[in-house]
């Protein structure tokens, strides 16, 4: 029977977040909820933390408990110490979290390619047979999804902020995202000014087409003009003869 882990109180100024935590603490019903019951009953799961230094300790589960605790004026918060690996740390800290309802697109895209990330730094201290899946395959499968999802979720990460938070709002799907995330930044961002200008975000066929003309080196405002033109297929005017 596995040893029960010991729960201590530690000092919330002594808490820092994850380096690079890609999930939000975002306002809404999740939230209130989760204020309300640790309001009334205190934090009742501790928190997953690793020690930095004597005085200093990294958040690895229960990021948003904490910053909830920190609103509500709390000094103290029950966790549980554990030393990890700068991989393992990663791992579970995505696992924790990735289990959760409304997730962002570029939250899950920033988690996959974190522990990506760790899973092929740690494939390399493995031996020959240990490594028997290439690390996109194991961990596309632990969330069973496919591997081209795993990748196609990670292209997100190549987007300019601008244009994946509108991935976030659901303006630009992720099949043309991906598309998009194939443009050099520069490029990304004289699409940004014509979205803004015409008020509308390129289809599939149009960033398919803006992604082609970005590989040939031709990508200008001009083009992206010319591209976001484009009658889009579901715009075209349909012609009905009666029966």
């Amino acid at each position: 029977m596995k040893e029960k882990e010991a729960i201590e109180y530690l000092d919330l100024k002594s808490l820092v977040p994850f380096q690079n935590h890609p999930f939000k603490l975002r306002d809404g019903e999740e939230k209130e909820q989760l204020l309300k019951s640790i309001k009334a009953q205190g934090t009742i799961e501790p928190l997953i933390v690793r020690p930095l230094s004597e005085s200093e300790y990294e958040v690895i589960s229960g990021y948003r408990r904490m910053e909830i605790c920190k609103e509500l004026g709390m000094e103290k918060i029950p966790v549980i110490v554990r030393n990890l690996t700068n991989e393992q740390a990663v791992s579970m800290m995505v696992d924790a979290n990735l289990h959760r309802n409304n997730i962002l697109p570029s939250e899950r895209a920033f988690a996959y390619k974190m522990k990506w990330e760790a899973a092929k730094k740690s494939e390399k201290t493995l031996s020959q047979p240990a490594t028997k899946y290439r690390s996109d395959e194991r961990i596309a499968n632990e969330f069973g999804i496919g591997k081209d999802t795993l990748h196609r979720y990670i292209r997100l990460t190549y987007l300019i902020p601008e244009l994946l938070e509108m991935v976030d709002k659901g303006r630009i799907a992720l099949t043309p995202a991906v598309e998009l995330s194939y443009l050099t930044h520069e490029e990304q961002h004289l699409l940004l000014n014509e979205i803004k200008y015409a008020d509308a975000t390129p289809s599939l066929s149009q960033a398919q087409r803006l992604r082609g003309f970005s590989r040939q080196g031709r990508l200008t405002a001009d083009v992206i003009f010319a591209v976001m033109r484009e009658e889009k297929a579901n715009q075209k005017e349909q012609i009905r003869f009666p029966k």
